[in-house]
């Protein structure tokens, strides 16, 4: 019988900026060192193999903005869906965001926020890591469907990239 995996990229938003003291902590902006993070975690994703099916961002600037960067640096074709309940909300709408995603997709990535990034990690492999802007996460989960993960399900942690851990190469 064939083992079923998914994968699930979990991506804190990049570096935001607080340049304009005016605006809304949802309606923040990426500052110049997120930009240029979110262009190389979408590379590096690109020279992994790791190319995301789906990608559902938190509705703020920044999430979606890095959504957008990274989504431009790895090659996604599809749709960004903007989920307005990955903002200001616990892990646990998270994990709601991608139950009720289409099994046909097998790599999904989620652009949030912390500490809900670091809690959902911590909870789906049982391992703590920090998680500093623009640091995304690769678990790989045994389902064969979205709607099976839950707090319960374990995961692997394949991979965590952050940008300071990247070479010039990457």
């Amino acid at each position: 019988m064939k083992k079923h995996t998914k994968l699930l990229l979990i991506l804190r938003h990049a570096k935001s900026s607080w340049e304009f003291a005016e605006l809304s902590d949802h309606d923040r902006p990426l500052n110049n060192r997120g930009k240029r993070d979110a262009l190389r975690i979408g590379k590096k994703l690109l020279k992994e193999g790791i190319v995301p099916q789906l990608i559902i961002s938190s509705s703020a600037v920044r999430a979606s903005s890095t959504a957008i960067k990274v989504a431009k640096a790895c090659g996604y074709q599809g749709e960004i869906t903007v989920e307005n309940s990955l903002y200001g909300s616990g892990y646990t709408e998270y994990l709601n965001a991608v139950k009720k995603k289409d099994d046909r997709y097998d790599i999904i990535m989620l652009v949030g926020h912390n500490p809900h990034s670091e809690q959902l990690l911590e909870i789906l492999t049982g391992t703590m890591n920090t998680m500093p802007t623009c640091t995304v996460a690769c678990v790989r989960l045994s389902i064969a469907s979205w709607n099976e993960i839950d707090p319960q399900v374990k995961g692997e942690l394949h991979n965590l990239w952050r940008p300071k851990g990247l070479s010039s190469n990457d």
